[in-house]
């Protein structure tokens, strides 16, 4: 008998110095890493620190952002904003040239696929929403210690952006990090895994021409379809650790 209860995704607005920044549907939990990871990916803000105040208001389904003088909100408005691929239908007002002009990932941890599997099997015991519903996406970060800080959301690039907010209020640092994802790596996911300085990102699904091009041009490097005994490494994998038994 099927006892599942239905996904919840809710419209979010989010406020910064009081003005509209964009309306995005989301899951309510973790709001204010959303927040967090959000600004940070588009570079509004460099760390938590800048960050004077959060309010969120579920119930009306508001996100309010203090960054005091540290943004001119009205020139930021002024860029181009892009929709992005996928459920539940995030935005960017990042360019495809802006990304290419990332910092290259240069200190970074490597892994073997083993260790990628075993941590996707890991990820999935630590997502309630997901056992609940059978429709959520999930994203994790996995320290040096093995450590995983799990996040979950209607929207892929949302799990990201949740989970990277998570681990900055944790102080962590990309070079320290591996990032994990139940859905599709596109472009915009990769550009956020880049900008955190994370040099491997592992999908269980696929990942986008646009986001292998991106990952290689930014020295980060792809592996999807993490499942049962496969793993595919669409970069170069100077991270990845080739075993004897693998």
């Amino acid at each position: 008998m099927f006892n599942k209860t239905c996904p919840e995704e809710y419209p979010i607005n989010l406020y910064i110095n009081s003005r509209n920044l964009l309306t995005i549907q989301l899951t309510e939990v973790h709001l204010e890493d959303w927040a967090i990871g959000y600004m940070y990916a588009e570079g509004i803000i460099e760390s938590p620190e800048e960050v004077k105040s959060i309010t969120i208001d579920p119930y009306r389904g508001n996100i309010h952002v203090d960054l005091g003088n540290s943004i001119d909100m009205d020139v930021f408005l002024k860029k181009k904003k892009t929709i992005t691929a996928g459920c539940g239908k995030g935005a960017t007002f990042r360019s495809i040239k802006e990304m290419s002009n990332f910092k290259k990932v240069q200190e970074a941890r490597s892994i073997s696929t083993a260790f990628l599997r075993q941590k996707m099997r890991d990820m999935y015991k630590l997502t309630p929403l997901y056992h609940q519903t059978g429709g959520m996406h999930a994203a994790c970060i996995i320290d040096e210690q093995g450590e995983m800080i799990v996040r979950e959301d209607i929207g892929r690039h949302n799990a990201v952006d949740k989970v990277i907010g998570a681990a900055l209020k944790k102080g962590l640092t990309g070079k320290e990090c591996v990032i994990m994802t139940t859905g599709r790596i596109s472009m915009e996911m990769c550009s956020k895994v880049a900008r955190f300085g994370i040099g491997v990102a592992a999908s269980r699904t696929a990942a986008t021409n646009l986001a292998v091009a991106l990952a290689k041009e930014l020295n980060v490097d792809l592996v999807g379809y993490v499942r049962g005994q496969s793993a595919y490494v669409y970069t170069e994998g100077k991270r990845i650790l080739k075993l004897v038994n693998e």
